[in-house]
């Protein structure tokens, strides 16, 4: 991805090095460069593997999420960006800053106002208005309080751990979490969050599939108009299929702990996961992307 040089978001809060960050809301926005990465920790690799990147809809209300890859990759893929701490908080305003345009002229062009998200840097722990979570979590977006939630130390994981590199990986999980504002905007979030409470885990769990497959293929639109704009570079689509097809909760499961239970996913399987940002990155058109009407 051609990203150096580019504009960057000012929507980032950087709550690194601070506790719990700062409150429900709190925090102060201050500029990326603000230094700091910090670890994981001792994460239990198989918890990971089941929630995917980010929590579990069913787990906090109004957190949406994302999901995590293995693969033993032997392609030419890219590591992803895995240099300075500076560097890789550049690539995330970058990547933040694409999704602003592609957003803001979309809703522009439907007669819309597109408020855009902030993106939450933190270490370990974090304090958000959908509750606390840690780092074990992984990235995950807040519609309570509009924004993102990301520790830079997953992309080490990304690429170390789960096997998934690629700097265009990396985008994808921020144009993931993205596409969850986008379903908050659009209303998608809170009908979601309402009609679960009178359904049974079950069914809760095959609604929150469908919601997470409309954000793979929203991701998949950001993908399509970044390629448009000239930014994406040769493979940064494989890197993100990648991604899609190593998340699925079939394969998580599997390797995760040996058996696969289709009843309990909440993200859907590897090949809905590809079908799905394919979808969307192919024909750019965000009417594709109903998750909601018919079989997925």
């Amino acid at each position: 991805m051609e990203w150096r040089g580019r504009r960057m978001s000012n929507n980032i809060e950087d709550r690194r090095g601070g506790g719990l960050g700062g409150g429900a809301g709190g925090g102060m926005r201050i500029p990326i460069r603000a230094g700091g990465g910090g670890g994981i920790g001792l994460i239990i690799v198989a918890l990971v593997l089941w929630l995917g990147f980010g929590i579990n809809p069913m787990q906090l209300l109004g957190m949406a999420d994302d999901g995590g890859s293995y693969q033993q990759t032997t392609s030419a893929r890219g590591p992803g960006v895995s240099g300075t701490s500076d560097e890789t908080d550049d690539f995330v305003a970058t990547v933040l800053a694409d999704t602003e345009d592609v957003w803001k002229k979309r809703f522009a062009d439907a007669g819309r106002n597109y408020p855009e998200p902030t993106l939450v840097l933190f270490n370990n722990a974090v304090r958000s208005a959908c509750g606390t979570a840690s780092s074990a979590t992984g990235p995950f977006y807040c519609p309570n309080d509009q924004k993102l939630y990301l520790d830079l130390a997953f992309f080490r994981q990304l690429r170390n751990q789960l096997n998934s590199p690629g700097d265009f990986a990396q985008a994808y999980v921020i144009a993931h979490e993205v596409g969850h504002h986008v379903q908050n905007l659009l209303g998608v979030l809170p009908q979601f969050n309402r009609a679960r409470q009178s359904m049974s885990e079950r069914d809760a769990n095959a609604m929150s599939v469908r919601v997470e497959l409309q954000a793979d293929c929203y991701a998949g639109i950001f993908a399509h108009d970044d390629e448009n704009a000239g930014y994406l570079e040769s493979g940064d689509i494989d890197e993100a299929l990648n991604a899609a097809g190593e998340i699925g909760d079939d394969t998580l499961q599997k390797r995760s702990q040996g058996v696969v239970v289709p009843d309990s996913f909440t993200h859907g399987t590897s090949a809905q996961r590809a079908k799905w940002f394919r979808r969307g990155y192919d024909g750019g058109d965000m009417a594709a992307c109903d998750t909601f009407s018919g079989a997925i």
